[in-house]
């Protein structure tokens, strides 16, 4: 494994000293953040590129999934955040990933940050500042819950990760409205997309998040390639590991989770941090494209919060309104012919 991890290192210095020859430099690839009032969680990635100012305002869409994997990064960059007239000096890590907590002073709601590296343009980040009196909120899966994607099959993870289009994904039905009426219910909540997807389709999700009308929220993904001591990255310890970092750093806040098994271990060791655990079930032919057996659940009766199962956003919308989670929609008034 350590092996791995020197080859990957080398081969990435290589393509970095080649790029830098070739004339690229560093810029930054904002990614959406959060915080508390005193506190700020900055994402983000440091790459080389080779485009003029004009030439970054009209990023390309609907390219397809591998050209986001053929980035250079640029190891352990230098990065300047700037928060309101205040600089701070962190680092990427050996991937160029930026993922560091700073301490400020906001005001709750959306606000912007600048990130910088190398003298580069300012990047513009958006960061959600959650009230210390907010009490709800929302971690999501993505893969199968927002979007339909069959991805434990590795062929067609593969396919769906480097080959589809990205305007070819489709969105779970009547999960966007969900998500709506959730923050709607909830104001001030703060919404996470969790997944074990690349860092790479950051901003892929981030469009087919916003193309779908998908309420904002951060998107934690994972690092893929070697480690000093596994060949892959662990994408259950992620999702543990993210779930139980979210718990500390807001303790006060019951969140609803959207993935069986990790959240059923998360909901038993911290069953005061979960208001409803919301399982969005496949189809029998998703759960064929995935490679699973598919089979209808059934809440468990020791659990001490509810576990909601449905196909599509419409069911679990109904089920929540029936636990005062969701108030009741509206009726459509009847029109006469």
């Amino acid at each position: 494994m350590s092996r791995a991890f020197r080859v990957d290192h080398a081969v990435q210095s290589w393509r970095a000293e080649r790029a830098r020859a070739a004339g690229y430099t560093a810029e930054v690839t904002p990614y959406t953040g959060y915080g508390s009032t005193s506190w700020v969680r900055v994402l983000g990635r440091v790459l080389l590129a080779k485009r003029s100012p004009e030439q970054r305002k009209d990023t390309p869409t609907g390219a397809r999934g591998w050209r986001s994997f053929v980035s250079v990064p640029v190891a352990n960059a230098e990065v300047s955040v700037h928060i309101g007239e205040r600089s701070f000096e962190i680092h990427a890590d050996r991937s160029g990933l930026i993922d560091e907590t700073v301490d400020v002073d906001l005001e709750p709601g959306w606000r912007r940050i600048g990130l910088s590296s190398e003298g580069s343009d300012v990047a513009t980040a958006l960061v959600f500042i959650v009230d210390p009196q907010t009490t709800f909120g929302v971690v999501s899966d993505i893969d199968d819950t927002i979007m339909v994607t069959a991805l434990p099959r590795p062929l067609l993870a593969a396919w769906h990760s480097f080959v589809v289009n990205e305007h070819a994904r489709a969105t779970t039905p009547g999960m966007p409205v969900l998500y709506e009426r959730l923050t709607s219910r909830h104001p001030g909540a703060p919404l996470i997309y969790l997944s074990t997807g690349a860092w790479n389709v950051a901003p892929t999700l981030t469009r087919f998040l916003s193309r779908n009308l998908y309420p904002a929220g951060a998107l934690l993904l994972t690092d893929w390639g070697p480690t000093a001591d596994r060949l892959f990255r662990s994408g259950r310890q992620h999702k543990r590991g993210s779930l139980e970092r979210f718990a500390r750093e807001f303790p006060q806040i019951n969140d609803g989770q959207h993935d069986e098994s990790i959240y059923h271990d998360f909901v038993a060791q911290h069953p005061d941090h979960v208001r409803a655990v919301c399982i969005r079930q496949l189809t029998p032919g998703e759960a064929v494209l995935a490679g699973s057996n598919w089979r209808g659940h059934a809440s468990s009766s020791d659990s001490p919060v509810p576990w909601i199962y449905a196909a599509d956003g419409a069911g679990l919308a109904d089920r929540l309104e029936n636990i005062g989670l969701l108030e009741s929609a509206p009726q459509q008034p009847e029109v006469e012919a």
